[in-house]
């Protein structure tokens, strides 16, 4: 182990001061050196380490079997069954989003093993975490043993990349209406989600071509037979599903943890597999995928297509326009900075006796009846009208609605 005596030497200083301090980090030696320059100690502290571990006996050997099982056609799953073989204790590797890539050894059971997780990132990007279970005598392992992982991780998401780049052919096909032998989903029942990030992020394309990945690779990684591509500024998927409602909740999941960014994701309905290989079909389900993305209101959400307001084609398109313009403006003129139109939204949201209301308003019961009344005079009609409800509740929803400002809380 080197000292801070070879550190000191190593920056010029005279003299052998016979400091016999030893470290493992260089980090340690420059919080043991808080005299020198922390650059620098750190600096030489990172040749002092490196060349000591030059000479240590077997690295050779471990460097090399570490890059094999790298290099391997499975690498994540090598790398682990290696450090386990070695060491006798336990390694798994997760991606991102905490699916667990490859394990071996036994968690539980082993007290006396020294345990950690570490995090995998690439340029800031977080591609998954490595934890590990060893003896003592192998602590440092575990971050050599990281370097390894990060490389296997990165070396998986190229080979899925060049895998995207064919399905995203076949994808960027079926879009545009032109015919694409089943999509290469075997006629199995599909799905089809679109995902938008906010306009604040900077470089949107690329940001998009990550989410495109990260959602390739969900896909992969539990054995859906997936296609992604980005197109009019939102990343989109093709894949055959079994569990959608479990899908779509992963998948929105994995593109937050793998990104950190606030991902807006609209998911389709179900479809056959036998209408896989008709454009119209898919283009019918990157309609419904769109639809839920445009009723999903949250920055950070998620909306399966039947999980929407049947009446939200209705209440986005600007039909109601004229409706929610004139509900406005005879709700205005009461001139109560939008208390009446606040009760009449919880009104309209309330079931139950009129004093339960009034307790949640935080007003007496007989201020609630007044502004109902008032209300009512100036709608012309009476609160317990379905027609006069129907028209209450689709001026309030209406995107119209909203730009009339009727959405007060």
């Amino acid at each position: 182990m080197p000292t801070l005596g070879e550190v000191r030497r190593r920056l010029g200083q005279p003299g052998d001061n016979g400091d016999s301090r030893s470290f493992r980090e260089p980090a340690e030696a420059a919080r043991l050196l808080p005299d020198q320059p922390a650059s620098e100690v750190t600096e030489a502290a990172a040749a002092l380490l490196a060349q000591a571990a030059l000479g240590a006996v077997g690295v050779t050997t471990l460097l090399t079997a570490l890059r094999g099982a790298a290099l391997s056609a499975q690498p994540e799953r090598e790398l682990v069954r290696l450090a386990v073989r070695w060491t006798g204790g336990f390694a798994e590797i997760q991606t991102s989003w905490g699916d667990t890539v490859a394990s071996a050894g036994k968690r539980s059971g082993q007290a006396a093993l020294v345990k950690e997780t570490l995090r995998l990132e690439q340029g800031g990007r977080h591609v998954g975490a490595l934890s590990v279970a060893f003896a003592p005598e192998w602590r440092g392992l575990g971050e050599v043993l990281a370097e390894y992982a990060l490389l296997a991780r990165l070396r998986t998401a190229a080979a899925g990349a060049a895998r995207r780049r064919v399905g995203e052919r076949m994808l960027d096909a079926l879009l545009s209406g032109q015919p694409g032998e089943g999509g290469g989903l075997g006629g199995e029942a599909f799905a089809l989600a679109a995902a938008t990030l906010p306009p604040t992020v900077a470089d949107q394309a690329q940001a998009l071509d990550l989410l495109a990945a990260v959602g390739e690779g969900y896909f992969s990684e539990r054995r859906l037979v997936g296609h992604a591509t980005v197109r009019g500024g939102q990343a989109v998927w093709l894949w055959t599903t079994l569990d959608l409602a479990r899908e779509a909740r992963e998948l929105y999941v994995a593109l937050g943890a793998s990104t950190a960014l606030d991902v807006r994701l609209g998911v389709s309905s179900r479809h056959s597999g036998a209408s896989a290989d008709t454009p119209v079909s898919v283009q019918n389900a990157f309609a419904q995928a769109r639809q839920a993305l445009g009723a999903t209101r949250p920055e950070r959400a998620c909306t399966v297509f039947h999980e929407i307001d049947p009446l939200h084609a209705l209440l986005a398109d600007g039909s109601l326009t004229v409706l929610a313009a004139q509900v406005g403006a005879q709700l205005a003129a009461v001139g109560d900075d939008g208390r009446t139109v606040q009760t009449l939204r919880a009104y309209l949201a309330h079931r139950g006796p009129l004093s339960t209301l009034a307790r949640a308003l935080g007003v007496h019961p007989n201020t609630l009846r007044y502004r109902l009344r008032r209300a009512e005079e100036l709608l012309g009609g009476r609160l317990d009208d379905p027609a006069l409800l129907a028209r209450l509740y689709l001026a309030f929803h209406s995107e119209s609605g909203q730009d009339a400002q009727l959405l007060v809380t």
